[in-house]
């Protein structure tokens, strides 16, 4: 394991994404407005908020945005994404999130090119 992460890791994750950043998705905000909206949505969901309400209200993914990931190198079970199979955002955020822990990738364009994904680790 690199860094003591885990070999496996579940998190929930809200999507929030800007005009033309999600294919088949008619998102018409700037993005400025995804940016002020990802950050307000982290800031609520590390003060308690129901993070699976979050999720359905505002995520540009498909809820409830569940996902089982497997870390580099360690064989994936049913189910399972492998780490390098997502965007590299979203492993690098998840994976050093300790267990309802909740974290944010930035919009990057090589790394994160859907906009901005807050994390939280279930499992």
């Amino acid at each position: 394991m690199a860094n003591q992460e885990p070999d496996h890791i579940q998190v929930q994750h809200i999507l929030i994404g800007f005009k033309g950043s999600v294919p088949g998705q008619p998102i018409s905000r700037s993005k400025d407005e995804a940016r002020a909206l990802a950050y307000d949505l982290l800031k609520q969901a590390q003060g308690g908020a129901d993070f699976d309400a979050l999720v359905r209200q505002h995520t540009d993914d498909s809820p409830p945005g569940i996902y089982g990931m497997s870390n580099k190198g360690v064989a994936h079970a049913s189910g399972e994404y492998e780490r390098t199979g997502m965007v590299p955002a979203f492993g690098d955020t998840g994976f050093p999130l300790q267990v309802g822990e909740i974290g944010i990738a930035d919009y990057d364009p090589r790394t994160s090119p859907y906009g901005w994904h807050i994390v939280k680790r279930l499992k």
